[in-house]
């Protein structure tokens, strides 16, 4: 064990932290960066941003002179720019101090949104693929400048020399990794060209690479040969459409149902977004492409859009959106909520132009989205009114909009419950009432702002009482002779808190219905809990809560013959076991889950019917 030398660093003194770089590179690769690929794109970043400097330098530069140049052969991978440069005094500044960025320096800092990078950590991340980074650099700034070579290794030391000028004739910067042994999956010359095409595919600089089997002199085959595509000139309005679904296409891998520019020149954003063909998932987002002045920052950018845009994906190039420290992903701050706002106005803007003079497209959108549009018409009035009549909703004259339901329903009701609409849609409907199912998310909320849209419609939530108020009475003479029925039916069944009445109704192969909604069975529970914990603390509280449960009600109909043979049975325990029955079999109907004690009811009463049918055969 060392002690600290106190006479060197007497109490008190200011002390500079030591840092351990193999350490922070392991760091760097386990928690900031997601792959080793990045080493590339941080190496084009800063060959880019070089570019931008000298350009700032030289209004007169040659900017189609200038450029970035790759190379790869396996055994050793480079980059090369024509940016400007490094004097040794930036070298011993910036490149050996962990955390300076040469875009603070005083004389850009004014300038510091040009610039993609913004924490000088970058060159850290060639010691992902490799144990030694050389940098060769001559700056533009100063004229005749010598070259000045950097060795910087993985152990944390590093060298520094000046060399002729005739070692780098002209200003810029040169970066050579001798890749190791395990990174051949990240340096091999056809991943480090698919890298580069793949991070920079947009930027404005021209981006060449070679592998080293073309004869000295040949030009490398171009990264990024083509501009943007909105940023290309088109002879047609169509023309223009069909090549920016193409592009689409290739980078997403399907074909946009149709494509909707981009562009908010005050942040310097262009691209478009392709809306998808198919429904996806409520709620699953997709990322989005987002290059920062023309580098690949992120595929999986969800926070470009807002929530309810999952019926898109985008690929965005912007000059203003602030990277975070890995530049894999965007800094929350107010710049990206703004233009997460704009982004989402145009959506709405392509939806208004589809509603207003595209019929077709907008049918295939809603009936690929509806989902999203609904999610998007309860927040925002304009859509609910542009929109809301084009929606499907499922009702009791099956999937149909609400402006078509609306015309031949002036009363339309709306259940609160998937299982409530399942019960009654077949005999509300044979009783002439519109009811239109609430229980899918937004659908019931939006049923209920139909008036909004169409003033002369009433909309009324669907209840027990109104659905029984349109069944037809029996006779009293039929009522009276179903009596005793009905009394051992009752008794049967008021284990579950259910009622049991005989009404006529449609269809008429419908046997039984059964009315119950689950709030009430909700009740039922939480009063059965109470009356078990009478006395506690818990029975107690649930007490306070209860109120009067309302209770289920069978309805048997006179117009099945089923129904007509089952009241008119005067063996008692046949007529339980036929109620009994009636009931699972009304449940089941219901689609709601059963409860243990109506599995075995109808288990119970099955078993019990066929024995009784095997009795009397034999």
């Amino acid at each position: 064990m060392t002690l600290p030398d106190t006479a060197a660093n007497p109490a008190g003194a200011d002390r500079t932290f030591q840092v351990d770089l193999r350490g922070l590179v392991d760091l760097l690769s386990h928690h900031l960066y997601s792959s080793p690929r990045v080493y590339l794109r941080e190496l084009m970043q800063n060959a880019v941003d070089a570019l931008t400097a000298r350009h700032g330098l030289e209004s007169a530069a040659p900017a189609g002179l200038l450029g970035i140049r790759l190379y790869a052969d396996g055994s050793v991978v480079r980059v090369e720019d024509d940016g400007v440069g490094l004097t040794e005094a930036d070298v011993h500044t910036f490149l050996a101090t962990i955390g300076r960025s040469s875009k603070r320096a005083d004389k850009i800092a004014e300038q510091r949104g040009d610039f993609i990078g913004q924490f000088g950590i970058g060159l850290l991340s060639c010691f992902l693929v490799a144990d030694e980074i050389h940098v060769l650099s001559r700056s533009a700034r100063t004229p005749d400048a010598p070259a000045v070579e950097w060795r910087g290794r993985g152990d944390g030391s590093y060298t520094v020399r000046s060399l002729p000028a005739s070692a780098r004739p002209r200003p810029g910067t040169t970066v050579t990794l001798t890749p190791r042994a395990d990174a051949g999956e990240w340096t091999r010359p056809a991943q480090v060209h698919a890298l580069a095409r793949h991070f920079g595919s947009l930027l404005p600089h021209p981006v060449t690479f070679d592998d080293g089997t073309g004869g000295p002199g040949e030009p490398g085959a171009p990264v990024n040969p083509e501009p943007a595509p909105w940023a290309r000139t088109y002879p047609t309005p169509g023309a223009r459409s069909r090549a920016l679904a193409a592009y689409g296409e290739e980078v997403f891998g399907f074909k946009p149902l149709d494509t909707i520019e981009l562009d908010l020149p005050a942040v310097g954003l262009k691209g478009i977004a392709c809306v998808l063909p198919e429904a996806v998932p409520a709620g699953r987002r997709h990322g989005h492409r987002v290059h920062v002045k023309g580098m690949l920052l992120s595929e999986q950018a969800e926070e470009i859009l807002p929530e309810w845009a999952f019926f898109v994906r985008c690929v965005v190039d912007a000059e203003s959106l602030r990277p975070t420290a890995s530049r894999e992903s965007l800094y929350e701050d107010d710049t990206l909520a703004a233009v997460r706002d704009a982004l989402a106005e145009r959506l709405r803007a392509w939806i208004a132009r589809a509603a207003a003079s595209d019929p077709d497209l907008l049918a295939r959108f809603l009936q690929a989205h509806h989902l999203a549009v609904k999610s998007l018409a309860v927040h925002d009035d304009e859509i609910l009114r542009m929109l809301l009549p084009w929606l499907p909703f499922e009702t009791t004259d099956g999937h149909t909009t609400l402006d078509e339901f609306a015309r031949t329903h002036r009363t339309v009701l709306v259940t609160s419950s998937v299982e409530e609409f399942r019960q009654v849609a077949a005999i509300a409907s044979a009783a002439g009432l519109g009811v239109v199912n609430g229980g899918y998310t937004y659908d019931r909320d939006l049923v209920h702002r139909l008036p909004e849209i169409r003033p002369e419609a009433t909309v009324a939530d669907l209840d027990p009482a109104t659905l029984t108020a349109h069944l037809d009475p029996v006779d009293r003479e039929t009522e009276l002779a179903a009596a005793a029925y009905l009394a051992l039916a009752r008794d049967a069944l008021a284990v579950f808190d259910c009622d049991v009445a005989l009404r006529t109704f449609q269809p008429a192969n419908a046997p039984a219905l059964l009315v119950d909604s689950r709030e009430a069975r909700h009740e039922r529970t939480r009063s059965q809990l109470a009356r078990e914990q009478e006395g506690g603390l818990w029975g107690d509280i649930l007490g306070a809560l209860r109120q009067e449960a309302p209770r289920a009600q069978l309805i048997l109909n006179q117009l099945n013959p089923l129904v007509r043979a089952a009241v008119a049975i005067d063996e008692p325990e046949l007529a339980r076991t036929s109620a009994e029955a009636l009931y699972g079999q009304a449940a089941m109907l219901s689609r709601r889950p059963l409860r243990p004690a109506e599995s075995s009811l109808i288990n119970r009463s099955f078993l019990d019917l066929l024995a009784h049918a095997l009795r009397k055969d034999s």
